[in-house]
């Protein structure tokens, strides 16, 4: 019992002793155990260790167990709740860390020690930080007051402006400098404010960032907004006078971006000059002029007409550049004298066969290669009348012009035109006598005739080269085509090819499948796929090029004719074909000479507005026949010479009157039966032919469609249309003449003459005549013809009878009296 209660005991007293302080130091980069007191003693020698405390807490534990016997002792835990490894390894840890600490303090020891001025002692931290905070202090003294004398110079600079603009008066700038020494300052830069949302060690260590990091992003720009205001007015920019483009139409907005001016301030000037006008109204040049010059720029006035120029390139081509083309050769003459047929024996092609008729309707382009190896492009030209203004254009676009004279028909009259045209476009001229394999040929006569139009061939002493072939038989071909490419030699054909390309359309139509096609004779530059450009009131983009031959190629070169796909629109034969640099231009160009045509028509419309020039119209036409058309052809051409021979007809005939409501290039469409039925119209489709609604339609409102593949046809059957439209012609035929001998009163009848036939024979119901002293007193009808007593149907030369007229008495002796029949026979036109 003894022994128990001395064990309670002595646990009892160890549980009464104060518990022991370990602490673990860190210093110097060495661990080192020991009591807290060598760790104050160490912490107030200056060093940068950091101190660890640890403190152990006593559990209350279960009162150990008997002891277990020595060979199980390494697995039973202590009283410490560890078990004798765990207990070793934390001992050695601790001896080692003893040690580590021992050696530290000795190489401590070992260092020397910074010597310390007399009186003086060493500073601790708390005076470290003393000195740093006067010195970040002293420095935002500094910043204060610097943006405090640049406040003073805003201020300053404010009163000055408010003063001298609103007259209002504000605080003396003494009572204002005041109340700028009250306002809080900050050490922040006033230059770039944008960073004062970050936070620096000085607002840390001040305990400041509090109340910077609550500023509100608005507060910022309030702050930059009142610095910029106290900064004053800025100073107003120079003003720059500037050369304004104006046109004949502007809208107010577009003037005001050409003088970088305020829309607002130009239509205030507009007002101020009595013109009330929005931003989107147009005003005329002068109206700009006088904007312009109160705003002090200057203008350069254009018209309209102005983006024709630069068109095609009006620079002159250099010498260097320019390089030898093709001849471009036309072959012109009467109808069936062997044009053709001349150029197919050229081509050895046969191209006639393929034409309705055998006779050329279209300007066909064709390009051959000599035997020499230089290139000809020919233009083969219609010869029918009808044809004019196509043997026209081929006449401009050429370089020579090849006369074909049939050998046994001499000259005609397209012949005598052909020349006129080669002579007014002064282009030389080539005659081939053509035909003189037949037996009836007779190429003297033909040298001859042409002198009668002062074309004389180098045979009789003049300049017009000569040649006589034969096309059927190729007599004299090669003779021919040395003539053609000695003229050209002397004539000397250049072009340049390095530049955009120019020609001109010699013929345009509209195809299934391929749209608008232009045939088109390049004159200078070289034409490339994709290109941009404008074909008279047309434009587009190259989409494909098609030689003479079908094949397709890349590139058309000067002299040489291709057909062009591409066209937004199908434009006339004979308009000017040009590159331009860009789609604006084109449609720049196009959209004004659309506007152009549109008010020239609409001008020619307008020419008889007044009220005498409309009644004489309408009077005129009420006395004519009129006869309305559609016209639809495969190629512009086509429909041209359709046009002019129709005019003509009317000319020739100044009763009727052929109204061309439509024309157009392509097949016949649905609107064009509405248009006739409208309107009562023919429509003539001249190699086209209408599509299947355009058929049904037509079929039930009875609209009449004609179809045609020779010219001669169409003017023929409109000619015969007219005719049954005009009135017959009536024709007097003379039956003879009386004498009246004796004037008779009858009762119920009146007064009745009677009458010696003294030449052909009266019948009863005739048209008469009644002449006194050759005089027509009056002309009616035979109402009475008797012979005695007895109505007779016609009394003969030398006999008596009595007669009398319808509605009529006023006879006397004497007078003559001529009877006549009015027959009517169908009128023909010429």
């Amino acid at each position: 019992m003894s022994d128990k209660t001395a064990s309670k005991e002595t646990e009892k007293d160890e549980d009464d002793k104060p518990e022991e302080k370990k602490t673990l130091s860190l210093g110097g980069g060495t661990l080192s155990l020991g009591s807290a007191a060598s760790a104050k003693a160490k912490q107030s020698l200056g060093g940068n260790g950091v101190a660890v405390e640890i403190r152990r807490s006593r559990r209350k534990t279960a009162p150990a167990p008997a002891p277990a016997p020595k060979n199980d002792m390494t697995n039973k835990t202590g009283s410490d709740g560890l078990t004798a490894d765990e207990r070793d390894a934390r001992i050695k840890a601790l001896q080692k860390a003893i040690e580590d600490e021992k050696s530290r303090s000795v190489e401590e020891a070992k260092k020397p020690k910074p010597s310390v001025p007399a009186g003086g002692s060493v500073q601790t931290k708390e005076d470290l930080r003393k000195k740093e905070l006067e010195e970040l202090q002293r420095i935002e003294a500094q910043e204060a007051a610097r943006a405090e004398q640049e406040q003073k110079k805003r201020a300053e600079q404010a009163d000055k402006f408010k003063n001298d603009t609103s007259g209002r008066q504000e605080e003396d700038s003494e009572s204002y400098r005041d109340r700028m020494k009250k306002a809080p300052t900050r050490a922040r830069s006033t230059g770039d404010r944008r960073n004062s949302g970050k936070l620096t060690v000085t607002q840390v260590l001040n305990n400041d960032y509090e109340r910077n990091r609550s500023q509100s992003l608005a507060a910022l720009k309030r702050a930059r907004a009142k610095a910029k205001a106290a900064q004053g007015p800025k100073e107003p920019a120079a003003k720059v006078a500037r050369e304004v483009v104006v046109p004949e139409m502007i809208t107010v907005q577009e003037l005001a971006n050409r003088m970088t001016e305020k829309s607002g301030d130009v239509i205030k000037a507009l007002m101020n000059m009595g013109t009330m006008a929005t931003i989107n109204q147009m005003i005329d040049a002068d109206t700009a002029e006088l904007i312009i010059d109160e705003f002090g720029h200057k203008i350069k006035r254009v018209t309209e007409a102005d983006v024709e120029i630069g068109l095609g390139g009006e620079d002159e081509d250099r010498d260097e550049d320019m390089v030898a083309r093709p001849p471009v050769v036309t072959i012109m003459g009467h109808v069936d004298h062997g044009k053709t047929s001349l150029l197919d024996a050229f081509r050895s092609t046969d191209v006639v066969a393929g034409e309705a008729g055998g006779i050329t309707q279209h300007i066909g382009a064709y390009q051959i290669k000599s035997s020499t190896g230089q290139k000809i492009t020919f233009l083969d030209t219609p010869g029918h009348a009808a044809f004019t203004e196509m043997r026209a254009r081929g006449a401009n676009v050429t370089d020579i012009v090849v006369i074909v004279v049939a050998a046994n028909d001499s000259i005609m009259p397209q012949t005598i035109e052909a020349i006129n045209h080669a002579k007014a476009a002064k282009v030389p001229l080539i005659v081939a006598i053509n035909k003189i394999d037949l037996p009836d040929a007779n190429p003297m006569k033909v040298k001859q005739d042409l002198l009668q139009h002062e074309v004389v061939i180098e045979e009789m002493g003049g300049e017009v080269l000569c040649v006589e072939v034969s096309a059927k038989q190729r007599t004299n071909l090669d003779k021919l085509e040395e003539i053609i490419l000695l003229q050209a030699e002397l004539l000397d054909i250049k072009a340049n090819p390095n530049r955009q390309a120019q020609g001109n359309v010699v013929e345009a139509k509209l195809e299934q499948g391929r749209g608008s096609v232009a045939t088109v004779l390049i004159t200078k530059g070289t034409l490339n796929k994709g290109d941009i450009f404008v074909a008279g009131s047309e434009w587009g983009r190259v989409r494909a090029l098609i030689n003479d031959k079908g094949k397709q190629i890349k590139e058309a070169i000067p002299g040489q004719p291709v057909e062009v796909l591409g066209l937004n629109g199908t434009p006339e034969a004979g308009d000017s074909f040009v590159v331009v640099d860009n789609e604006a231009k084109a449609r720049e160009v196009v959209d004004y000479r659309n506007r152009k045509k549109l008010e020239k028509k609409s001008a020619l419309a307008g020419a008889g507005s007044s009220l005498e020039l409309l009644m004489a119209q309408a009077k005129e036409e009420g006395s004519r026949t009129t006869m309305p058309i559609v016209i639809k052809g495969d190629v512009h051409g086509s429909v041209e010479a359709l046009l002019s021979s129709l005019k003509k007809i009317e000319e020739e005939n100044p009763d009727i009157a052929v109204q061309a409501l439509h024309t157009g290039v392509g097949g016949i469409t649905e609107s064009d039966v509405t248009l006739a039925n409208a309107s009562g119209a023919l429509i003539v489709g001249f190699n086209v032919r209408a599509n299947a609604q355009a058929r049904d339609l037509a079929k039930r409102d009875g609209v009449d469609i004609r179809y045609y593949n020779i010219i001669y046809n169409v003017i023929d059957d409109v000619k015969s249309i007219l005719a049954g439209m005009l009135s017959p012609l009536e024709r007097e035929e003379y039956l003879g003449q009386a004498e009246i001998r004796e004037v008779f009163n009858v009762s119920k009848v009146g007064k009745v003459a009677g009458c010696m036939v003294t030449a052909g024979e009266v019948k009863r119901g005739s048209h008469v005549r009644l002449l006194r002293d050759d005089v027509v007193i009056h002309e009616g009808r035979l109402k009475t013809l008797k012979r005695f007593k007895d109505e007779v149907k016609e009394v003969r030369e030398g006999m008596e009878c009595g007669m009398a007229f319808e509605s009529y008495d006023d006879i006397k002796e004497g007078d003559i009296i001529e009877c006549f029949e009015v027959k009517e026979e169908a009128r023909t036109l010429d």
